[in-house]
């Protein structure tokens, strides 16, 4: 497949993301809303197949992108440069960070179906959104692997979520097609695939103590026959009502 993957949003689940795919031999081309600059010390760490850009650069050189930014920012994603490509959305749609969406809370779209419109001439793919960021590292497994875990996928285009079924092959995961944008709420927070059958039982605590807890946690194969099954269970409770995954 095609070898260099754009970021767009470096943070938790960009970085992981980053480091599965330079360990997998891609070029990798980061961004975020500061500055290329600021990306040193994480374009140093990735080594020689990483590289620094802005947002706007990283999506034209990326032959895959991977918009792995808050919904909230979702206005702000360079729309002209990611025309013709493929673009990976990570996004979770939380009011109390991203604000309330009156078409969300109704549940009149989805965040990506969202996101398509605000790409239009892309072709969006739902994927990575219902993972912690550790988690996405440490279950990461070879193709043959008895353990290895499967992730959700979302789009309207089929050739968009063949490309995206082969970079998460390539990056550690088999994929499980769940239908179209419109479908991708099936994934998202308060359905039983987001997050916690890769985690097991969750102390309550505050988001930062979360996001800690996770790193000492190594996490939970689960395979496409149980992500499948989770994703069947899926009701649809009231977008307006998600919340942080560490909330409870």
């Amino acid at each position: 497949m095609s070898r260099t993957l754009g970021l767009i949003g470096s943070g938790m689940i960009g970085s992981s993301v980053a480091r599965l795919a330079v360990a997998a031999g891609f070029e990798v081309v980061l961004s975020n809303t500061r500055s290329p600059e600021s990306l040193a010390g994480l374009v140093a760490d990735l080594g020689g197949r990483a590289r620094a850009a802005t947002p706007a650069e990283a999506a034209r050189a990326g032959d895959l992108v991977v918009a792995a930014v808050p919904l909230k920012a979702y206005g702000q994603l360079p729309a002209d440069a990611l025309a013709g490509k493929t673009v990976l959305d990570t996004s979770n749609y939380y009011p109390e960070r991203d604000g309330h969406l009156a078409e969300l809370d109704a549940g009149a779209l989805t965040s990506s179906a969202l996101m398509q419109r605000r790409l239009a001439g892309s072709r969006v793919v739902k994927a990575f959104n219902n993972i912690t960021p550790h988690q996405l590292l440490s279950l990461a497994r070879p193709t043959v692997a008895p353990d290895r875990s499967a992730l959700p996928v979302a789009g309207d285009d089929a050739e968009a979520k063949a490309e995206a079924t082969e970079l998460l092959d390539a990056l550690g995961y088999d994929a499980v097609d769940i239908g179209t944008l419109a479908d991708s709420w099936r994934s998202e927070p308060n359905t039983p695939v987001y997050i916690r059958p890769y985690l097991g039982d969750v102390p309550a605590m505050s988001v930062d103590a979360f996001l800690r807890w996770t790193l000492g946690t190594p996490g939970i194969a689960v395979s496409s026959a149980q992500v499948g099954a989770l994703v069947e269970t899926a009701v649809r409770l009231p977008a307006g009502e998600a919340r942080l995954p560490s909330d409870d």
